[in-house]
């Protein structure tokens, strides 16, 4: 009996070391599996948008995390402070402890260029409501004007959007507005703001001057790895002589600043870039004078010397553009099919002409267009955002063309609906204004943020 009891004790013994074995077998192949997860595990594949919500949310912040540790640009060490600073500034006693910031950020993508808009008010900052009380612009032919409603908007409730905001009717002067713009647009893995400029004492007709506000704009995008370049609008008189003026006074005053945008050229340059609205209206001939070499008001090979990129409108608008000297060519427009520049299947023969005459193609996608809140008349130009189907879309006819940047039109253009900005519901006594519902406020922002990393994967496949 006692040699059996042994015997038992024995078995026992050798039968737990054997299970312990077992298991610690079984941990050590789920970790290795572990490390093995795909890198494009956040969203799926084919593209779309299919599950975005919370487990795939879960896992784009692990992705994000790991793409700011690998993909860091610019110079380390202020990239650390910064996101310690912010880190510090943003933390709550409930909040866990460190880089959660990190986590929630992706690293920028300065091949993203996002237009912005500093040009909203209200009382609290500004004495009065700017640009959110946005009249209501009547048709040019008076038969048709007169079928539609006048007047303007009346904040904060009735505001000059389809969309609300989910900031409210706030005000471009609102520091915490800023910074809330800057993490979405840092969020959306965006790496240029493309700021709307106008020069100092001059505004569009429904605004105020806003120049003043650029240095806060350009310290709030620094903290985030941000950079800004300006977007001229077409002001009074602009021609070359002025142009050779706000170009030199923005790069004087501006361009010692750290977030002061500068691209790369194919020669190893670094030259500051600006956006020209509705550069069509000026003739070819004024723009050579600023933008040729042997033009009487040249900016070439001078220390105010910079990229210059028209807006294309038309088709024979290419020719005006090169013979005038600009350096490339956007599209602007959120609406496919409203102009022959913003219609996506154009956009292969618009890149082969620019790849033709050393210029740069950058196309512009959006998320959809409304602007029926301000032009009430507009409706054959409303395109259905589709729950961001649209936008998707967008992106998917840019990449077809390996432009060497894409432009996103707009963080925060309400008026015109095109921004990804977040928006919440919101319904007042006379109007139920549109949302990006079953999403959350964020979707746009996402999406930008999955087609920013897309982008830079393939580009880093055009470039091999």
């Amino acid at each position: 009996w006692i040699l059996n009891y042994d015997i038992m004790a024995r078995f026992r013994r050798r039968t737990c070391i054997i299970l312990l074995l077992f298991i610690l077998f079984i941990c050590s192949i789920m970790m290795a599996l572990k490390t093995l997860r795909p890198d494009r595990a956040g969203f799926g594949d084919p593209f779309g948008l299919g599950l975005l919500p919370e487990l795939q949310q879960r896992t784009v912040l692990l992705d994000n995390k790991q793409n700011s540790l690998n993909r860091v640009q610019g110079d380390a060490v202020t990239r650390v402070s910064n996101l310690h600073s912010m880190a510090v500034n943003t933390m709550k006693a409930s909040m866990p402890p460190v880089n959660k910031l990190e986590e929630e950020l992706s690293s920028p993508n300065y091949n993203f260029h996002i237009f912005y808009y500093s040009w909203f008010g209200n009382p609290q900052f500004d004495g009065k409501y700017i640009h959110w009380n946005h009249p209501l612009l009547p048709h040019w032919d008076p038969k048709i004007a007169n079928n539609y409603p006048k007047g303007r908007h009346n904040p904060p409730e009735d505001i000059g959007a389809n969309f609300y905001p989910e900031l409210g009717s706030y005000s471009s002067k609102d520091p915490t507005v800023i910074e809330a713009h800057m993490k979405q647009m840092r969020s959306a893995s965006t790496g240029v703001i493309v700021l709307s400029w106008y020069p100092p004492g001059m505004a569009d007709e429904n605004g105020e001057p806003t120049d003043d506000l650029v240095p806060v704009i350009l310290d709030y995008a620094h903290k985030y790895s941000l950079k800004v370049t300006f977007h001229i609008e077409p002001y009074k008189d602009r021609d070359d002589r002025s142009m050779y003026h706000n170009v030199k006074y923005i790069i004087d005053k501006y361009g010692g600043h750290p977030a002061f945008y500068r691209h790369k050229t194919s020669t190893g340059r670094f030259l500051p870039m600006f956006y020209v609205y509705d550069s069509y209206v000026t003739i070819p001939e004024i723009w050579a004078n600023l933008l040729t070499v042997s033009g009487s008001q040249t900016i070439r090979n001078t220390p105010y010397d910079a990229l210059f990129i028209a807006l294309l409108v038309e088709e024979r608008h290419k020719h005006d553009i090169h013979r005038s000297g600009f350096d490339g060519m956007y599209t602007y427009f959120a609406t496919n099919g409203f102009s022959y520049g913003s219609s996506h299947h154009n956009w292969a023969s618009l890149k082969a002409f620019c790849d033709s005459n050393n210029l740069m193609f950058i196309p512009s996608v959006g998320p959809g267009y409304i602007d029926t809140s301000i032009r009430p008349w507009n409706n054959h130009n409303t395109r259905n955002r589709v729950n961001g189907k649209y936008y998707e879309t967008a992106f998917s006819a840019a990449l077809l063309v390996r432009p060497e940047i894409i432009s996103i039109t707009s963080f925060n253009e309400w008026h015109e609906g095109t921004q990804i900005e977040k928006a919440v519901p919101k319904r007042t006594g006379q109007m139920v204004y549109l949302d990006y519902k079953p999403h959350k406020p964020n979707v746009y922002l996402e999406l930008t943020q999955k087609w920013s990393e897309k982008y830079r994967k393939e580009q880093e496949q055009w470039l091999m």
